[in-house]
């Protein structure tokens, strides 16, 4: 085989791949096709729900005859269990060996990892869910996460990541929420693109997932059905996923859970086929969600066996099963040899695999599955980003007496289930709170200093008492008493509240932990109450993984401070913004609603979704997207749109600048959020919509002047006949600090012909800076 075309690396890869498929048996085509999860276990609380079913009969294979075809992926080596990563490297190194050496062709597998909010592995870094990056407004700062996760993934020979998480928040009681980078489509796709070109720039293959609609779940349960209109869909779901392939470079694709309109994303050729390959042309790998192509036969019900599932995500265009072998394997090989699959499917998928192995260095006869030097993979660098990362990413809600920063010296009473407790800083998929749970005898592995402790070593002069008050979740109020006490002795209260992360209903947010409403879990909110009663002023703090409502204590609190899961040096960060030695910057990626029950959907809005006569229910958020305070005060100046309307071609770009001054005696950040206002379309529309921002880092005195390009393109939208269009009219361009302050305002009117677009369209609002002294 040494000599074969598909061994020479100066051969183009397709020319290498059809060489290579032209030798290979049906076995070894479909061995292409899946994984296997060695080590996942099927027994106690920590499997997932259908876990047990879903891998009911894998113990029956012979791995050394599976082997012996070949293997397409290998799950989660190091995410399944505490595994030291030098040992877990040299483990992983060995079994590529034995695939090596025992299959004909000698390939090695595809190693993927989850790295959702960092390697989820033992002993790596820990950093903010990706809540917290939209938090930023910063996808510089999110690529470079993305490029030493990347980096370290690599250090391991792991070659693919299931992440970045590109669903759009459409109902904030979803328990996924934390995973997401917000409510906005456009904030979501510029965030994730920026994670993806780092994690790729780094060799790793980014996985987009969950393609496409899971979020849209109807109740914001956990796999449910999506009521989502063809409009909706398409303006509002799907664009984070086109700028993440086109800008970001992402080689593969996770299909969703979920159907929509009847339809299984994992059985849909729309979706994963013409959308997907023919209109945008993508290239890569379609992978599935875990058990994916079994919930078609199981969940779903639109196979009637496990054959019949992969005929049917087969023929969508899934190309791997993930995580391990069920559908992909003796079924879909009996139905190819009994012709009831055609084997072009196959042929189609183990392609687009091979090729990905071809770009990966994976045929290559001197690859070696040999990790490079010493594994640290929480390294001071690491740390010093997840630092950084963590402070931009809190968001000060209110401030309004001027209470924080805290007075160095002050009597704090610090109180709350989440202050002392270090996975309050942690996401469903970081490693301690994902795998380690069910580890109780192994240490964290990694340094997670608790906002407690944080808070005293940032203030050591200040008088510091802790009382839990409360857990996060149970009903139990008898530590109120000393929360009240220690309270009635202190200047000031810092209540610590929020969730606890898990999966499945062991946690208040994550996977499979959907709320009813948005009420503070447990008695939090009755504990709040008590401490506001006392007369003390309260700061509280939120640790938390979605919003909850806040109106009620909306007059009650002197501050309040959002933190959406911060990570291993989240205690740091928002003990500096509570002293004053981190400057607040974060602005809130999604809105913070005014009752639990009244704001369910978010601020991308038609006119008839927002406050009107026609209800008692006012959807209006107690704080808005894109909201946020600092310590520092801001001017706007010099604004050069037009206060009469410019005419502009549908085809045609508008820029309009203005200068920002931070004139305060503090270095700040302030957020410039571009929004588009369409007031008559032909379907309904969002009354405002982000279309671009910049975050401006200013020293106290400095000034910096920033110019958006509007370009016609984007005021496109879905029209009646499912054509995405730039119609004629009014439009107003509104800069703003969050989505409901708008400091000025650009009218245009766009003239000429409806203009259809196509794949090429443009994307992104290109802004520029300038230093104006």
């Amino acid at each position: 085989m040494t000599t074969a075309p598909w061994r020479d690396p100066a051969l183009p890869a397709a020319a290498r791949v059809d060489d290579l498929l032209s030798r290979m048996t049906l076995e070894e085509k479909t061995a292409q096709l899946y994984g296997v999860w060695v080590g996942a276990s099927t027994d106690g609380d920590g499997v997932a729900p259908l876990q047990r079913e879903m891998t009911a009969g894998s113990s029956a294979y012979d791995w050394d005859e599976l082997m012996a075809h070949g293997l397409g992926q290998l799950t989660r080596p190091f995410g399944t269990a505490p595994v030291d990563p030098a040992l877990g490297a040299q483990a992983l190194a060995r079994a590529q060996r034995r695939i090596i050496e025992a299959g004909r062709f000698g390939i090695p597998a595809i190693a993927h990892e989850e790295c959702l909010a960092g390697f989820t592995a033992w002993q790596a870094t820990a950093y903010p869910v990706p809540l917290a990056w939209g938090a930023t407004f910063d996808p510089e700062l999110v690529e470079e996460l993305g490029r030493r996760i990347g980096d370290d993934l690599r250090s391991v020979g792991v070659h693919q990541g299931l992440a970045p998480v590109l669903d759009v928040v459409r109902d904030l009681r979803w328990g996924r929420v934390e995973e997401t980078i917000g409510e906005d489509p456009y904030l979501v796709g510029t965030v994730g693109s920026a994670y993806v070109r780092g994690l790729e720039s780094a060799g790793i293959v980014a996985t987009l997932k969950h393609f496409a609609g899971y979020a849209s779940s109807a109740g914001a349960r956990n796999q449910a059905p999506v009521r989502a209109g063809v409009r909706e869909v398409a303006d509002i779901t799907l664009p984070p996923f086109e700028m993440a392939l086109r800008e970001g470079g992402a080689r593969s694709v996770m299909a969703a859970y979920t159907d929509t309109d009847g339809v299984p994303a994992s059985a849909d050729p729309g979706l994963l086929t013409e959308l997907l390959r023919e209109r945008w042309g993508f290239t890569g790998t379609v992978v599935s969600d875990y058990f994916g192509i079994g919930f078609l036969q199981t969940l779903h019900r639109v196979a009637g066996s496990e054959a019949e599932a992969a005929h049917a995500a087969l023929t969508a265009g899934i190309d791997v099963e993930l995580p391990s072998l069920r559908c992909y394997g003796d079924p879909l090989l009996d139905a190819a040899r009994a012709g009831e699959v055609p084997e072009e499917l196959i042929d189609r998928a183990a392609r687009r695999v091979l090729l990905q192995k071809c770009e990966l260095g994976l045929l290559d006869e001197d690859w070696r599955p040999e990790p490079a030097g010493r594994i640290n993979l929480d390294s001071a660098a690491n740390r010093a980003l997840a630092r950084r990362l963590a402070e931009e990413s809190v968001v000060l809600l209110d401030n309004p007496d001027g209470l924080l920063p805290l007075a160095p010296d002050t009597r704090i009473a610090v109180v709350g289930p989440r202050a002392a407790d270090a996975l309050a800083m942690l996401g469903c998929y970081s490693f301690p709170s994902h795998v380690l749970t069910h580890h109780p005898e192994v240490p964290t592995g990694i340094e997670i200093p608790t906002l407690l402790e944080s808070l005293r070593a940032e203030l050591p002069d200040a008088k510091v008492t802790f009382a839990e008050g409360c857990g996060v979740s149970d009903p139990d109020t008898t530590g109120f008493d000393e929360a009240v006490a220690r309270t009635a002795e202190a200047d000031v209260c810092v209540a610590v509240l929020g969730d606890r992360a898990g999966l499945f209903g062991r946690g208040t947010s994550g996977e499979g932990c959907d709320a009813t409403d948005l009420r503070l879990p447990g008695v939090q909110a009755e504990l709040l109450d008590t401490l506001v009663a006392t007369g003390v002023p309260v700061v509280l703090v939120l640790l938390t993984g979605r919003p909850y409502a806040l109106g009620r204590w909306h007059s009650g609190l002197a501050a309040v401070v959002q933190a959406f899961f911060p990570g291993e040096e989240g205690g740091p960060a928002v003990a500096g913004v509570l002293s004053g030695h981190v400057n607040p910057s974060g602005r809130l990626p999604v809105s913070v609603p005014h009752v639990p029950g009244g704001q369910p959907w978010t601020y991308l809005q038609p006119p008839l979704g927002l406050r009107q006569e026609v209800s008692n229910l006012d959807p209006t958020p107690l704080y808005p997207f894109g909201h946020g305070r600092s310590y520092t005060e801001f001017v706007w100046e010099d604004f050069t749109g037009a206060a009469d309307p410019a005419r502009v071609d549908t085809d045609g770009s508008y820029d309009i600048s203005l200068t920002v001054r931070n004139t305060g005696d503090r270095t700040g950040a302030e957020v410039v959020q571009l929004y588009l206002h369409d007031p008559v379309a032909s379907v309904t529309r969002p009354d405002v919509r982000l279309i671009g921002y910049q975050r401006l880092s200013l020293e106290p005195g400095e000034g910096a002047r920033v110019t958006f390009r509007f370009h016609g393109d984007h005021a496109a939208f879905t029209d009646r006949s499912g054509r995405r269009v730039v119609e004629p009219g009014a439009l107003e361009l509104r800069l703003g600090v969050s989505s409901a302050d708008v400091r000025h305002t650009a009218r245009l009117n766009l003239t000429g012909p409806v203009r259809e677009l196509g794949p090429d369209r443009r994307l992104r609002c290109e802004s520029e800076v300038s230093d104006v002294g």
